[in-house]
């Protein structure tokens, strides 16, 4: 690898994947910014940076010029939006403008950053793996079924002959989680106290640093047309909030069990505020409720079978994402 381009790369895990090239390969990395996106987690690296649309081919084209190793993890991820066409735009048709791009300038290997939530879920609290068919089609989930046409678009260049390799990352924390992502601020809203609700469902966690490891990894030792879950540790609603609670340092506040339908409800009422009064995200919507209800479990056996991916333990990467938090004023 010498030129590595990476979209997305002011964004949370963009930035990380940025940073592991830098320390770990010696690749020099081109670095891809939405125009006015705030791109500090970027300060002080080395790169060269390029602020355009992945919408714009003539863009996409110029970047993609001199690039040996392709990592595109652009993308909106979003539980809410007033107008869902962005995302559909972002995650679709510009993740096609860079692949067709990539064919077009011979780039030697892409990894694409899909999403575990594009791999289906299996019932109760078994780990689902690279082999489980998707089954969300009726979720109604718009951020879930585009990564997941998404991802079967990328499988597709693959199977013409484009060196590809997808990696499916679980739910990241770390430092720079601008945005922040939903499940960013799922965890400010544990340490506020607003989010404390006991629900069936689980979740898998992981070190942001881990899943930027993974990536590049991915890229050296990733076998073209193959899925990388990028997982770590499983955990229910229940132990979520309470490893939140221990690295932010403060005392869990418990309410009562609360029925998943009931769950529903609440956020229904809380997403019609929003579509109609407020325009600003809820605290969460049913689809979102829906989904999270199910044990969010995965293996990440491959990855470490055939990646050589190392996990770190968890406790660690929720610590710093309090104190990032605590630091940029979130909490």
């Amino acid at each position: 690898m010498k030129k590595a381009l990476v979209t997305g790369a002011a964004g949370f895990i963009g930035s990380h994947v940025v940073r592991d090239l830098l320390e770990n390969t010696g690749a020099r990395v081109r670095a891809l910014i939405r125009p006015g996106e705030n791109a500090s987690s970027l300060d002080g690296l080395k790169v060269e940076r390029m602020e355009g649309d992945i919408l714009d081919r003539g863009f996409v084209d110029r970047a993609m010029k001199g690039v040996d190793t392709l990592f595109h993890l652009a993308a909106v991820y979003s539980v809410w939006m007033p107008d869902w066409k962005p995302l559909w735009e972002v995650n679709l048709q510009g993740s096609r403008n860079m692949l067709w791009s990539a064919v077009k300038h011979e780039v030697q290997k892409v990894v694409y950053t899909s999403s575990i939530s594009a791999i289906g879920v299996l019932p109760g609290k078994k780990l689902s793996d690279e082999t489980t068919p998707f089954n969300q089609y009726g979720l109604g989930h718009h951020y879930v079924l585009s990564k997941y046409l998404s991802q079967q678009e990328a499988l597709g260049f693959a199977g013409a002959g484009l060196d590809l390799t997808v990696v499916n990352p679980a739910f990241p924390f770390g430092e720079n989680d601008k945005a922040p992502t939903p499940t960013g601020q799922a965890m400010i809203n544990m340490v506020k106290g607003i989010s404390r609700f006991d629900f069936p469902g689980g979740i898998n966690l992981v070190d942001v640093k881990d899943v930027a490891r993974g990536h590049v990894l991915a890229a050296e030792k990733g076998s073209s047309g193959e899925l990388y879950i990028l997982s770590n540790r499983n955990v229910t609603i229940r132990e979520f909030y309470l490893l939140v609670c221990q690295a932010a340092g403060v005392l869990p506040k418990w309410t009562p069990k609360v029925p998943t339908s009931m769950m529903r409800g609440l956020s229904a009422i809380l997403t019609q505020w929003s579509d109609r009064v407020s325009h600003k995200p809820p605290l969460s919507t049913p689809v979102d409720i829906r989904y999270a209800s199910n044990y969010l479990f995965f293996s990440n056996e491959k990855a470490t079978r055939e990646l050589g991916v190392t996990f770190s333990p968890i406790e660690p990467s929720l610590e710093r994402s309090v104190a990032w938090f605590r630091k940029n004023g979130y909490v």
